[in-house]
């Protein structure tokens, strides 16, 4: 019998073994750099959220307008999205429960369907930027039609969603093989470009905004910068990870949460910087009005080689697949936190790209969609922003835990800023100017 609970007690997968790493850790029988890598996840997960196929495409136009002069603006819109994500994340380990779940249980039933349905657009939306972007890199390399390669994609990201089945981990493992995929592509693609790494430096720290279609990409970088689906993911991935046992358990995972979305954003943010950093030694001389992801791709191997131009379709791929398999997981928590409804991932697979293979079929262009879905975006960002803010800040829910008055200050000003940017993005779209054209004395 002995034996039995013994064997019992030994971690037996990937997920287990996780677990028990960070039971060990939080009761202090293990100490030193390496019990940090259990704890990270949920925000690699996240992450890969400013890392999809819609930051390629305002990366690339904004290096090769304005080469190094909006860095800044890409290093300002990581720190936003660091603060929600950090929010996010203490929600669902405070709380024990997700956001949609908590709006469920909180607010009038026709508040929450209305905030799902319109959550459930934003999901779709975001799936139809991440897919198609991931069925783009695949028709460039296999030189198919977006249709099959659409459905090559579509095979990839369901085989990858078979991982959640064995537990959190290996999925975690996978997504966190896939960034990188992108990181070591980017790292790659600086060592082959020409970069300026003194005007790299000056303008990531001295803000500058040279003209009026500047500032409309800037609003198009800040104002998509947080997606509403992984700030609804990011506190259901940690709600159940591992439940803290007492207080100092608490304290201790929301510190190592703390810690991986500085790091996992940080890392996210450099990728930022080097995909405008590429653009910028890439197009900024000879080809300032590059607009879209397949002109990149193909004028890369002219200017820089074959090399720069494969690792930029390796990162495309990678961002696709990776940013889809984590906006089906989005919009599973999100069905289910919101109405209670379980589906089959093959079923919730089937519903977050059946947009996206209706867009192509129609003829829409690609990178068109692209855009038009982030503009969906941005009409159902308020709905988990201030949702987030209001839980975080409310001493009945959080207790000892609630946003501090700063946190709080912080958080208001970024969600009011974010919302107003994306106000602007949208009268941008719909062709009305909320400014006159000006240019830098």
């Amino acid at each position: 019998m002995n034996e039995a609970i013994s064997q019992a007690a030994v971690p037996q997968t990937l997920t287990e073994q996780t677990c028990f790493d960070i039971r060990e850790t939080l009761a202090g029988r293990r100490r030193g750099l390496r019990t940090m890598l259990p704890f990270v996840g949920p925000a690699v997960v996240a992450s890969i959220a400013y890392m999809d196929p819609g930051n390629f495409a305002t990366n690339i136009q904004a290096g090769a307008g304005y080469g190094y002069t909006l860095l800044w603006v890409v290093a300002l819109a990581n720190i936003v999205a660091m603060l929600f994500q950090a929010l996010s994340a203490k929600l669902g380990l405070v709380t024990g429960s997700n956001l949609a779940e908590l709006c469920r249980s909180a607010l009038p039933r026709r508040c929450v369907l209305a905030m799902w349905g319109i959550s459930e657009i934003a999901a779709m939306a975001t799936d139809l930027a991440e897919f198609v972007g991931g069925a783009i890199g695949v028709s460039l390399l296999t030189h198919l039609p977006m249709v099959p390669s659409m459905l090559i994609t579509a095979a990839v990201t369901y085989g990858l969603l078979q991982f959640e089945k064995r537990g959190f981990r290996p999925l975690e493992l996978a997504i966190a093989a896939l960034v990188g995929v992108i990181g070591l592509s980017y790292l790659a693609e600086l060592l082959i470009a020409p970069v300026h790494w003194s005007s790299v430096v000056k303008h990531t720290f001295t803000p500058g905004m040279p003209d009026s279609n500047a500032l409309t990409i800037s609003v198009g970088i800040i104002g998509a910068t947080v997606m509403p689906h992984v700030l609804f993911l990011h506190s259901g991935l940690t709600q159940n990870r591992v439940k803290p046992r007492n207080e100092g358990e608490r304290a201790k995972l929301l510190r190592f949460s703390n810690i991986e979305v500085v790091v996992a954003l940080g890392v996210a943010g450099l990728i930022n910087m080097a995909m405008v950093i590429m653009a910028s030694s890439a197009f900024h001389a000879g080809h300032a009005d590059m607009a879209s992801i397949e002109t990149a791709w193909r004028t890369l191997t002219p200017l820089l080689g074959g090399a720069a131009a494969g690792l930029f379709l390796a990162a495309l791929i990678a961002s696709g697949v990776s940013s889809s398999v984590v906006g089906t997981m989005a919009g599973q928590m999100i069905m289910q936190g919101f109405v209670g409804f379980h589906i089959p991932v093959w079923a919730r697979r089937l519903i977050t790209m059946a947009p996206a293979f209706v867009v192509v079929a129609c003829g829409v262009d690609a990178t068109r969609a692209l855009v038009l879905s982030q503009v969906v975006l941005s009409i159902a960002l308020p709905v988990p922003m201030i949702a987030l803010v209001w839980f975080t800040s409310r001493g009945d829910l959080m207790g000892r835990y609630r946003n501090r008055r700063s946190t709080t200050i912080a958080a208001v000003t970024g969600t009011v800023a974010v919302l107003a940017l994306n106000l602007i993005l949208l009268l941008q779209v719909a062709g009305i100017s909320p400014w006159p054209p000006f240019h830098a004395g």
